[in-house]
């Protein structure tokens, strides 16, 4: 089974500015190998030391930046002109400063759903894609897992998860945390964004991950991951319903291996089956006895496998 790469420092690392946010950018490995962004999850969880670690960096020219509000960019948990279409046009700006005319996308969960939007605004700009635990956005994928789904599942930690919420306004989730993780109650917004942060945690993995938790549970991922992911799903994340799929034309032609735990319940396996469907060009590889994150031992080892695969293809036409 194959693990990560060992950890690196990056070569260079920069401030990007965009409106009145500055986007933290980092680029390290190979500064002539194969172009790779790291696209992260959440909205709002932020990149890792970990993330340079899926790829060969005697291979890859390896780019990773926190989206708006998450991580290290500033300002932190800002949810002004913070929409899909800023993230979009954020990366596309990235690449143009970097002076890179194509790359290879590695995202999971709300990375692989920004790599595809943005692939689909910019086509010519993608070399291909690896994506892992597919979130296609639609109000089933909301529903399902912040209402009604893996409550059913997890009805422990679901009981932790309704806890801040008034008992009348539990119909909807998403709302009422949203006027949580937005109100000048500091102390009100805190505890909210870290049960919503540790119910994501907790139904992460198939098993226990003390290690999951531990990162989620701090305030400087939780505070971001709330507020920046409730301002999103409450907004409908900025797009059409269903907009991936009825856009999946514009790319077809380009190759991706889609890979998704099959006990998934975060984002479950019908969001990677439905866009394998509609993706002509894409392999799909459910990954048995694993579920939602990248920490899971069989999904890294098949995202190294795939890392490594591209790069020894060595096809960056």
């Amino acid at each position: 089974m194959q693990q990560c790469y060992p950890a690196i420092k990056p070569n260079h690392h920069f401030y990007l500015k965009r409106d009145h946010h500055e986007l933290y950018v980092e680029q390290s490995g190979n500064p002539n190998g194969i172009p790779v962004l790291f696209l992260h999850g959440g909205p709002g969880a932020g990149a890792s030391a970990d993330d340079r670690r899926f790829f060969n960096p005697e291979q890859y020219h390896i780019i990773i930046f926190d989206q708006r509000g998450a991580g290290r960019s500033r300002p932190h948990a800002d949810l002004e002109a913070n929409t899909t279409e800023h993230l979009i046009g954020d990366i596309e700006a990235i690449r143009h400063e970097l002076g890179i005319e194509k790359w290879l996308l590695f995202g999971g969960s709300w990375g692989s759903t920004l790599s595809l939007l943005y692939a689909q605004a910019h086509p010519d700009a993608v070399i291909a894609m690896i994506l892992r635990g597919i979130f296609l956005c639609r109000q089933q994928d909301l529903h399902w897992f912040y209402q009604s789904g893996a409550s059913m599942i997890f009805p422990d930690y679901w009981e932790d998860y309704i806890k801040p919420i008034a008992p009348g306004a539990r119909n909807d989730m998403i709302r009422a945390y949203y006027q949580l993780l937005t109100s000048s109650n500091e102390i009100e917004q805190m505890n909210a964004a870290k049960h919503w942060s540790l119910w994501e945690a907790q139904c992460a993995t198939l098993r226990p991950n003390s290690e999951v938790v531990e990162h989620f549970s701090d305030p400087r991922v939780a505070t971001p991951l709330a507020r920046i992911e409730a301002h999103y799903f409450i907004n409908r994340m900025f797009m059409p319903e269903n907009a991936i799929i009825e856009n999946m034309a514009k790319i077809d032609h380009i190759p991706g291996v889609i890979i998704h735990g099959r006990y998934d319940m975060v984002c479950p396996l019908d969001n990677a089956v439905e866009l394998h469907r509609h993706w002509s060009s894409s392999e799909l590889h459910i990954i048995r006895e694993a579920g939602h994150s990248s920490k899971e031992p069989s999904i890294l080892d098949a995202l190294i496998k795939a890392t490594d695969e591209f790069a020894n293809r060595n096809d960056t036409a």
